[in-house]
């Protein structure tokens, strides 16, 4: 990504629960809700850390929300730190209508769409619009832009795999989540071409932290060790 942007990027963190074979949902598809109590504490600690959470337009229509921050100690140093309580929600869409009556537009928080659309007009529901350029290191350039320096990626696994095409995730955070579940619902979509050359290395990603969840999942957090980019 290096001499894309005039700026520094924005941090990516991915952030999933998972099956052990990798499933985001079972083989019917819809919303899997896999985490349990602890791996909701750990996403809303990243939530506390994060400035935007990038969402894809199909994981909105699945779940009709986004998460949110429950806790309120998160949410009061937040605001100590001058930081709305909860950080904004960026929908990326090629579509701009969804239904007003979702809890999405009820939920206490910014809603940015991020889209290819060219006129600039502000969906129903939205605080703004946000363009998409032809590479995910633009579209991160215009979020840092907008003061948005560390950001979350909560899928799909389209979204998802395109942050990644582009080398554009910083971090992982997954949930192991003590399921097998089978299907085609890879949090990375089986046919995704691609991927930098270096993924395939066991030194492509450093692990930062491990930590045993309640009901046996498991929170695993690595980063991204570019320096082994080949």
């Amino acid at each position: 990504m290096a001499g894309l942007s005039s700026g520094p990027l924005p941090q990516v963190r991915l952030v999933l629960a998972i099956s052990l074979d990798g499933r985001l949902a079972p083989p019917v598809g819809g919303a899997a809700q896999l985490g349990g109590a602890g791996d909701r504490r750990v996403l809303e600690e990243a939530l506390a850390w994060a400035d935007g959470a990038l969402i894809g337009g199909g994981t909105l229509r699945a779940h009709h929300s986004t998460c949110l921050i429950r806790n309120p100690q998160l949410r009061e140093q937040r605001l100590q730190q001058g930081r709305p309580a909860q950080p904004a929600a960026l929908v990326v869409s090629r579509a701009d209508a969804f239904p007003q009556h979702w809890p999405f537009f009820g939920q206490p928080i910014r809603r940015w769409l991020l889209s290819p659309a060219k006129d600039g007009a502000i969906p129903s529901g939205f605080d703004g619009r946000l363009p998409l350029a032809e590479c995910w290191p633009g579209t991160l350039q215009t979020l840092a832009q907008r003061g948005l320096s560390r950001l979350l990626l909560l899928g799909g696994a389209r979204l998802c795999a395109g942050l990644l095409q582009d080398d554009a995730v910083d971090g992982l955070q997954l949930t192991l989540t003590p399921r097998l579940l089978g299907g085609q619902h890879c949090w990375l979509p089986a046919d995704t071409l691609g991927l930098p050359a270096d993924f395939g290395s066991c030194a492509a990603w450093g692990l930062e932290a491990v930590e045993r969840l309640e009901g046996d999942e498991l929170m695993l957090r690595y980063r991204r060790q570019r320096s082994t980019r080949v």
